[in-house]
């Protein structure tokens, strides 16, 4: 038997706990969900859960890494990068906007700070994987824009942190305390394109510079 083979089931199974392990953490949250509901839902033993992940906390860090960065690198498949910002921004508005409002965007949020002060390593992961990845996904493309003269930026890290925080007006508080959870198309589209003008009328190159 060769390696791929062998290597084959391995994958699967690993992939089966990943896909229980998130139906479980959204449903139960980090506190309630149990080892046995997860290797239960992933349909796989106990010990082929520990054997991958020695302890529940890696496979929350795990789980919610692999979710975001499967979210970002869909978004970036979905545009190309060398379109204008007029263009690719509106897109990263609502791409934003749904992960934000969506249960695992909501959920890994909530666990990830109600569990930061007993293992910080889940707030520090989650941050890392989450914002800060949007905001190095974001910068890039704002300065592949700054380099073709589309835009006019001169700290790229604060205006792609900007730009993310303009995307989550008035929903992000209201997701965060539960005052609102559902949004329609007409509201995502409402808070993307106010997002988008705001970022444009600041950092677009056909914005009035008083020194111009």
């Amino acid at each position: 038997m060769t390696a791929q083979a062998i290597a084959t089931p391995k994958r699967r199974k690993y992939e089966q706990v990943l896909e229980g392990a998130l139906a479980v953490f959204l449903r139960e949250g980090y506190e309630g969900a149990s080892v046995d509901d997860i290797a239960r839902e992933a349909g796989v033993s106990k010990a082929t859960l520990y054997s991958y992940f020695p302890d529940k906390r890696m496979l929350f860090v795990e789980v919610a890494t692999r979710e975001c960065r499967r979210q970002a690198d869909e978004a970036e498949a979905v545009v190309d990068l060398t379109d204008p910002p007029e263009v690719v921004l509106p897109e990263a508005a609502r791409r934003i906007i749904a992960f934000v409002i969506s249960d695992f965007g909501r959920n890994v949020f909530r666990i990830s700070v109600a569990e930061s002060e007993r293992f910080p390593e889940l707030g520090r992961e989650f941050y890392d994987n989450g914002p800060a990845l949007l905001r190095e996904r974001i910068g890039a493309y704002l300065a592949g824009a700054v380099a073709r003269g589309q835009l006019r930026i001169e700290d790229i890290d604060l205006a792609a942190s900007q730009f993310a925080e303009l995307c989550k007006a008035e929903i992000f508080p209201c997701v965060c305390l539960g005052v609102k959870r559902s949004f329609n198309a007409q509201e995502q589209e409402r808070i993307a394109r106010g997002a988008v003008e705001m970022f444009l009328a600041r950092y677009g190159t056909h914005q009035r510079h008083s020194a111009d």
